[in-house]
């Protein structure tokens, strides 16, 4: 059976600290070379933050055009790893709530999230669905709320994608966090079993402020059950094998999946 090997990886949360995010992308996209992944996933926002109100999220937001964006870029590690990674960015006077999608330190691509929270108005929502490519594997992208909306990973299926990546933040009050703990997972099985798509998660985790985010970071089958899940409430590199399409998708995998220890990601 040939596959493809991914990773995702559950994170604390950078807020309005680039510096320390790009950090934690080198240092895991470099742990993730080494156990020759191709395809590595981090949350939503990963790079400036999940900052939603206006003031704050055009202080930080990033137009992909800039000479500031360049700088950004050119510290991002020439790796052969496919890295998709959640930002601000700014584009004409308007933000948006961006996944990344970049390889050997070039961006190929962007997906913007399309289904916004009331609490998301700074944002303006993306209307195209790209597809991308690692070494046969076709992936699309959902960003978090996203995946509430059965158009929405329907849309990557019908491209011919087989994997549905999830960029997520559930950083909530904790009294909501307890009433989603075990929603996230739910609402994403859903869409594989309607779609067919093997789906993988990336989170944050950690507590400020009241609020506290636990994950998950997982790989979910096409019949919506969990394949691989790191601990909640702990950073680290999830490590699975996808089937190719065409060889042996949809059943279970033959190389079991491996993920690093909880504490390998700062």
């Amino acid at each position: 059976m040939k596959t493809v090997r991914i990773a995702a990886a559950q994170t604390c949360e950078y807020r309005e600290d680039i510096d320390a995010a790009l950090a934690c992308i080198v240092d895991v996209a470099a742990q993730a070379a080494a156990q020759d992944v191709r395809l590595l996933c981090f949350p939503e926002g990963f790079l400036q933050g999940y900052l939603i109100d206006e003031t704050s999220a055009r202080r930080v937001a990033l137009d992909l055009s800039s000479q500031e964006f360049e700088a950004i870029l050119r510290r991002l590690p020439k790796t052969a790893v496919t890295i998709v990674v959640g930002m601000i960015e700014a584009e004409a006077g308007r933000l948006f709530n961006t996944a990344l999608v970049i390889r050997h330190g070039d961006v190929i691509g962007r997906y913007r999230k399309a289904h916004l929270l009331d609490a998301e108005g700074a944002f303006a929502a993306g209307t195209e669905t790209p597809i991308f490519e690692v070494d046969g594997l076709r992936f699309g992208i959902n960003i978090c709320y996203d995946t509430n909306f059965p158009e929405a990973a329907r849309k990557v299926s019908e491209l011919g994608a087989s994997l549905l990546v999830c960029a997520a933040n559930n950083m909530m009050a904790r009294p909501k966090a307890e009433l989603f703990r075990e929603v996230h997972n739910a609402v994403r099985a859903q869409r594989c079993r309607e779609t067919g798509l093997w789906l993988v998660s990336s989170d944050i985790t950690g507590e400020r402020d009241g609020r506290i985010a636990w994950g998950p970071t997982a790989v979910l089958d096409p019949e919506g059950e969990v394949a691989a899940q790191l601990p909640l409430e702990k950073t680290g590199l999830l490590v699975f094998d996808i089937p190719l399409a065409g060889s042996g998708m949809g059943e279970a995998c033959e190389c079991p999946p491996r993920s690093v220890t909880p504490s390998a990601i700062p």
